[in-house]
């Protein structure tokens, strides 16, 4: 952080440029190691970040946006961030309970490319080129965006009925384990006060 860009291969240091150039190259040496044998040139201008973090911002701002078309806010993270599927394509996984693991899995499968692309390369003398960086950062953006948008739009609060106020795809319903064990007990007194035992 804060290297001078100039003495890695660069032309410039962004500590030399004016205030607003500095803030937007200094917001890319805060996220980026800004080599420049990784980064696009516009104009002999250098870009503030690599090729891979513009894929991943590409797909921060797309998972953004989908998410302020089709989001909702169903009480959890999880649900919340399975909003902007179709629910036909998830009802199956609502009817299993499978949910956590479609959204869960579904985001770790995004992530999958820039772990090998980018790993591989760590690990190994493979280079990889300004393509494939875009190519495997956008699907890492775009799950990034998606659970942080799923985040901010999951807001209990916002149901003052509770649970049952939120619409789940296949007609699957949200209930807090302290419901169900009030739904529990109450079958239970009302077995023993039928004379009738639950065993």
């Amino acid at each position: 952080m804060f290297h001078d860009q100039a003495s890695h291969g660069g032309k410039f240091a962004w500590t030399e440029l004016d205030l607003f150039s500095a803030f937007v190259y200094g917001f890319g040496d805060l996220n980026c190691h800004q080599k420049h044998e990784r980064s696009w040139f516009i104009n002999g201008n250098q870009m503030p970040v690599c090729t891979r973090d513009i894929g991943i911002f590409a797909g921060l701002a797309v998972a953004g946006f989908l998410f302020s078309r089709r989001g909702v806010n169903r009480w959890t993270i999880r649900d919340s961030l399975l909003s902007v599927v179709p629910d036909d394509w998830v009802a199956d996984f609502y009817l299993r309970d499978r949910r956590a693991l479609l959204a869960f899995g579904g985001l770790f499968l995004f992530l999958v490319p820039v772990a090998l692309d980018g790993g591989i390369q760590a690990l190994t003398d493979y280079e990889s080129n300004h393509l494939k960086r875009v190519v495997t950062g956008v699907p890492m953006g775009f799950a990034v965006g998606l659970l942080l948008s799923a985040m901010f739009a999951a807001r209990p609060t916002s149901f003052t009925d509770g649970p049952a106020q939120v619409r789940l795809p296949a007609n699957a319903r949200l209930v807090m384990f302290a419901d169900e064990a009030d739904t529990a007990d109450s079958a239970t007194e009302s077995a023993s006060d039928d004379g009738t035992s639950e065993e």
